[in-house]
């Protein structure tokens, strides 16, 4: 299995094009629920190509971008290099590099799963105002929402490399116990949906970790059904995937 920090070190443009973005209405709920203000310092750990990152520049907030991935990392660099209030830190989740009690919030966007829990717990603990959110964020598909979403997940299962063992639903609501201790966190899903023409499709299934690339005994024969499912599923040359962006926020307990 190849080591998490170097997943997508080749996927970083299919990401850049094809992952799709977060609800603005999270700013919404984190400004209800945890008091968020533009004056807020945020951590976005595992920052990726910035997609989740983006919201909190746009809400005026302070943010370091952590990503130990240099081709991911370097994406969101460039796409967000506009943003005067981006400081992008080459680190991990579990060695963020950030000061002692210096971050409102701690945010990660579909990248917890990747984190050794008890090391990111230290280092949470460590970065974190008293008081600090943690906030965790997944887009998780609907396998089986859809004739199209049932067919693309079981393409996942029959061509992906390692797709059950790196899957995100593994990280349940015992383990988001454990992880968040007695004051417990919530969940609020909000709605999300992204349409697709074949090649952004493509480039959708070949943004995923698991995913064969070219050369792989697997790559072609999943992109010829691929090919098949889109053909199958298309109204006027786009399918669609609708997702449940799972938003998970509490206060860590403290020793």
């Amino acid at each position: 299995m190849v080591e998490p920090t170097q997943r997508f070190s080749s996927r970083a443009e299919n990401y850049v094009k094809y992952r799709p973005s977060y609800p603005a209405a999270i700013v919404d709920l984190l400004r209800r629920e945890c008091g968020l203000k533009p004056s807020s310092i945020i951590a976005d750990v595992g920052s990726g190509t910035g997609l989740l990152t983006a919201l909190f520049l746009k809400n005026g907030n302070r943010v370091y971008g952590v990503e130990p991935n240099r081709e991911m990392r370097e994406a969101g660099e460039y796409l967000l290099q506009n943003h005067t209030r981006f400081s992008s830190v080459a680190a991990t989740a579990e060695a963020t590099t950030l000061a002692d009690q210096s971050i409102d919030c701690v945010t990660s966007g579909q990248a917890f799963h990747w984190f050794d829990r008890d090391r990111t717990h230290v280092e949470f603990t460590r970065i974190l105002k008293p008081h600090g959110w943690l906030v965790l964020v997944w887009n998780e598909r609907r396998t089986t929402a859809t004739p199209l979403q049932r067919d693309y997940d079981q393409l996942l299962r029959t061509y992906a490399i390692d797709y059950a063992a790196v899957d995100h639903k593994q990280v349940d609501d015992t383990a988001l116990s454990s992880f968040y201790g007695s004051a417990g966190f919530k969940l609020k899903t909000l709605e999300n949906r992204q349409m697709f023409d074949f090649e952004s499709l493509q480039g959708r299934l070949l943004s995923s970790s698991y995913t064969p690339e070219a050369g792989h005994p697997n790559h072609a024969p999943m992109l010829a059904e691929l090919g098949q499912i889109f053909r199958a599923h298309q109204v006027e040359g786009k399918v669609s995937f609708d997702y449940d962006t799972k938003v998970y926020y509490g206060q860590l307990e403290t020793p």
